[in-house]
């Protein structure tokens, strides 16, 4: 029963966007194979069909076969779909270019396909690559350039689909490089292989026994059988076409009636208001006439960035689709008021304010896009407080308060920076440090455990140094929780932070607090401990209440933070 609610919020989550994503990739992994195999004509032609009974053998086995036909037609028609869908393009971006690409794909792989599949299954046909570089170098050189058109765009429309995919996931920018290498040396080595290939094919074409052997009627046909082959293709292609000039139409059609339909104004609550036709999504109004307006993802509702606060009255507004449904309730938010701009399609006349201000440039107003976009990943926020500044502070000079804040903080900041993490808010006399930017859950789990413990020992050694000032030594408390947070940067014009947002920060803030009343130095999640792999009798565990939490939350309490180190090194033996 447990499972029902992860199943429905699954296909809640589900939208045409990831079907076109999931068929995408399949269909790249169909490509990425074929291409591998053309690389093989770097070696010989017999390499290349020794590559391709392999290559067959999988892709048309028949579950594969079906699943790979089904993705492909899925993808094609919701390419169509999403030409008569989208209202208005981000120009300075490469998603115009995507969707042309990916809709001139089927117009130019249609000829091969016939030729070779359809061939095979009406007459039997065994076209490989002897007969396919014969057809490209010796019989129809002006295929070749087609041939090579279509591999390129079907490879850059394939890359740049898995570039809108992988971008925001937290492995991308250590990814990056060698994706972009693959991205380059495949292509590469495909149209050398098929150039190789071909030249080999066209000198031993030259010779007759050769040609008696791989250009006989079993494998390339009759002319008959080649006239009626490429009446099908003619036939299909105009009928492809004949789809987009539909969805052209369609798009003409709506926009007319969006015109008789009649006009709606929406205003932005700072004095700014456009009118545009009913239904346009809020923040394709907003790209239509130049409006900044926060959007992460571009408009395909995998972020929330977008969101917008109604003045007035709600209730007239279209109910939310399943999708903006579920973004909203997985951030939390209950209020109907609040809308997704890139799914919200008023049919009235709307107020409303952004809640998330757009990033633009300080002097002309312009759109830019921050350095780091927001991304969802797991990280390990440490946060740490210093106990009893309050009491300091009234018995000293505060100059001399700052100097010692000062050096607690620098104490602090050295511990988590010589195991690996990274100093990120300075809050008073607190900070919160986070772990796990280039480094597993694992890793990150181990580094700050042991940065707790540096943390206690340099706190001593800053407790000796200042002893001769110091009535009570200085006294800390710190909140370890692990969790997936959305990192970025925040903030305004100059006054940019990179940071870390999210239940996860929040709780590792509220078990800091908790290391008063609890009368201990560290207050460490059960995530975490289970996640370094400490052994479960490492620490003593207590269940607590966590401030907006309905579940109590199972945590484990340090009494001597400078302890975790060893247990830390223990674990890591014992999994070695």
């Amino acid at each position: 029963m447990a499972t029902a609610p992860i199943q429905i919020s699954a296909i809640r989550a589900t939208s045409a966007r990831q079907v076109r994503l999931v068929c995408g990739v399949i269909l790249f992994a169909y490509v990425i194979s074929h291409f591998l195999n053309h690389a093989l004509g770097n070696v010989s032609v017999e390499a290349m069909e020794a590559g391709v009974t392999y290559h067959t053998a999988f892709w048309q086995f028949l579950p594969v076969a079906m699943l790979f036909y089904t993705a492909a037609l899925t993808h094609m028609g919701l390419g169509i779909y999403a030409l008569y869908q989208r209202r208005q393009f981000r120009w300075r971006t490469i998603e115009p270019l995507q969707l042309v690409l990916g809709l001139s794909i089927p117009a130019l792989v249609m000829g091969h396909v016939i030729g070779v599949r359809l061939g095979q299954t009406l007459y039997g046909h065994e076209k490989l690559y002897p007969q396919e570089l014969y057809l490209f170098f010796v019989a129809a050189p002006s295929r070749l350039w087609l041939m090579t058109i279509l591999l390129l765009i079907a490879w850059v429309h394939g890359c740049i689909g898995i570039y809108f995919w992988l971008r925001l996931k937290p492995f991308f920018a250590r990814a990056a490089p060698y994706l972009l290498a693959a991205a380059v040396l495949i292509p590469t080595l495909s149209l050398l292989g098929i150039y190789q290939g071909g030249r080999s094919v066209e000198i031993e074409s030259d010779d007759r026994d050769w040609r008696a052997q791989n250009l006989s009627r079993r494998q390339v046909g009759t002319v008959a059988e080649g006239n009626t082959l490429d009446r099908i293709t003619g036939g299909l292609t105009v009928g492809y076409f004949g789809l987009l000039a539909l969805a052209l139409a369609a798009r003409g059609v709506r926009a007319w009636r969006e015109r008789r339909g009649g006009m709606i104004a929406l205003s932005y609550g700072n004095g700014k208001t456009v009118r545009v036709p009913k239904g346009l999504s809020v923040l394709e109004a907003s790209l239509r006439h130049n409006v900044p307006h926060a959007s992460v993802c571009g408009g395909r509702a995998r972020c929330s960035t977008c969101r917008i606060r109604i003045i007035g009255d709600h209730d007239a507004l279209p109910t939310p689709s399943q999708r903006e449904a579920f973004v909203l309730t997985r951030v939390g938010t209950a209020d109907p008021s609040i809308r997704l701009a890139c799914q919200l399609r008023p049919t009235s006349d709307l107020s409303f304010f952004q809640l998330f201000t757009p990033h633009t440039h300080a002097t002309d107003g312009q759109a830019s896009t921050p350095a780091r976009i927001g991304q969802e990943r797991y990280l390990v926020s440490l946060f740490v407080d210093m106990r009893g500044s309050t009491q300091l502070a009234e018995k000293r000079l505060p100059f001399d308060t700052v100097f010692i804040v000062n050096r607690f903080l620098g104490a602090v900041s050295q511990a988590v920076i010589e195991n690996g993490g990274q100093p990120n808010q300075f809050v008073g006399d607190g900070m919160l440090a986070l772990f796990g930017l280039t480094a597993d859950p694992q890793q990150a789990c181990r580094q700050a455990l042991k940065a707790a413990a540096g943390i206690a020992t340099h706190i001593d050694e800053l407790n000796e140094l200042l002893s001769h000032d110091l009535r009570q030594p200085i006294r800390f408390g710190i909140g370890i929780h692990g969790g997936e947070v959305i990192i970025g940067d925040i903030g305004y014009r100059d006054h940019i932070v990179f940071t870390a947002l999210g239940d996860a920060v929040n709780v590792a803030a509220r078990l800091q607090d908790m290391t008063k009343s609890l009368a201990c130095e560290a207050v460490v999640s059960e995530e975490v401990r289970r996640t370094a792999g400490l052994v479960d009798d490492a620490l003593p565990q207590q269940e607590v209440a966590i401030r907006g939490r309905d579940e109590p939350l199972a945590v484990r309490l340090v009494a001597d933070a400078r302890e975790l180190t060893a247990l830390v090194d223990r674990s890591a033996r014992v999994a070695a």
